[in-house]
């Protein structure tokens, strides 16, 4: 009977490998929500620059590339 009660709490994961599992998944979702919010942002960049360039020409954009301090 003793062996049975042992086996069966060794099989189940403990509270607390059970929040750090959680802690784990949860982490690694929102890895995954900022790596996709960052590829919004890089098209949403990329839309923004090609309708600029549509409506004011390619001089506009060259300006304001140049006012982006870290592309200039």
């Amino acid at each position: 009977m003793e062996t049975e009660t042992k086996t069966e709490t060794e099989l189940k994961p403990s509270r607390q490998a059970r929040f750090a599992q959680w802690l784990m998944d949860r982490e690694k979702a929102r890895e995954e929500k900022e790596s996709s919010l960052e590829s919004l942002v890089k098209l949403n960049v990329l839309v923004s620059f090609l309708t600029l360039g549509l409506v004011g020409g390619f001089e506009t954009v060259q300006l304001a590339i140049t006012m982006i301090p870290y592309l200039g």
